[in-house]
């Protein structure tokens, strides 16, 4: 009976944090660059039950396979395994604001684990080293300094920051910024073979798990890759989807708590009526 508590729980808990992601998806739906976090749902490893068919017998020969039976396998609940950012590309839609800049994915290649590679823009972290992210909504600082929303500056090929007399400029798609047909700077992508090692942070932003750097984009055999001004990638999120996947969620948790009512009944008569007997 107690099991039945535990197991019921864990599926209460999985699907709490899987509304709570889901939720977060949704809420980010019309933020530039974002990725939808997915979740995966595995079930502990079962217990295998076995009942001893002699009970007058010594504890030797009770652990004797001849004198047991199986009963069956007892479930221990759900836990939700891991999550992880889905990095597809998102729709690209126009702006008209020349600091502006999206990225659009040409060819990426695999790796040895079938996984598909990422591009980002480089950003500058206050805490030493970069930080990442798919959203290009830049603008300039009051010193002339390409800055993303959170005031993060925006590094070059080179890894300096870019600073502009204003935002008269062009971008080309090989990512090289000109001013009065002088090119100035390049903007600088990086390329992460595996995505997955990218910790996800606030404000759409990504780091390396051990705080290293990612290396250039530009040049890496097999990555082909084009930048675009006056246009940003919007989220990837699908808000119907998101919404069914949430209301499938909100019904597991609530199935899952009248189970654990039910159980909760059947304990309160064992204690209150039977035990009266």
């Amino acid at each position: 009976m107690f099991k039945g508590f535990y197991t019921v729980a864990t599926g209460m808990i999985a699907q709490q944090r899987r509304t709570e992601l889901l939720s977060n998806n949704l809420a980010n739906a019309n933020t530039p660059g974002f990725k939808a976090d997915q979740s995966s749902i595995r079930s502990f490893p079962d217990m295998l039950l076995s009942s001893v068919g002699k009970t007058n017998a010594s504890a030797s020969q009770q652990a004797g396979s001849q004198y047991m039976s199986q009963v069956g396998a007892l479930n221990t609940g759900v836990y939700m395994q891991e999550t992880s950012p889905n990095y597809v590309q998102g729709q690209i839609y126009s702006t008209n604001l020349t600091t502006d800049m999206a990225l659009i994915d040409g060819y990426l290649p695999q790796n040895e684990d079938g996984v598909t590679g990422s591009i980002f823009f480089r950003l500058e972290h206050p805490e030493g080293g970069e930080a990442y992210t798919r959203n290009g909504n830049f603008t300039l600082d009051g010193q002339g300094y390409l800055v993303n929303p959170q005031g993060l500056y925006v590094l070059s090929d080179a890894g300096q920051r870019i600073q502009l007399q204003n935002d008269d400029f062009q971008l080309d798609e090989n990512g090289s910024i000109y001013v009065n047909n002088q090119q100035v700077a390049r903007v600088g992508v990086s390329y992460a073979a595996n995505p997955n090692i990218l910790q996800k942070q606030d404000n759409g932003l990504l780091r390396m798990q051990d705080g290293g750097d990612l290396p250039t984009a530009y040049g890496t055999d097999g990555v082909n890759f084009t930048l675009r001004q006056n246009y940003l990638e919007g989220s990837n999120v699908d808000s119907s989807r998101t919404m069914t996947d949430l209301m499938t969620a909100y019904r597991a948790f609530e199935a899952n708590q009248k189970v654990l009512q039910a159980y909760d009944r059947s304990m309160e008569k064992a204690v209150n009526e039977i035990g009266k007997v």
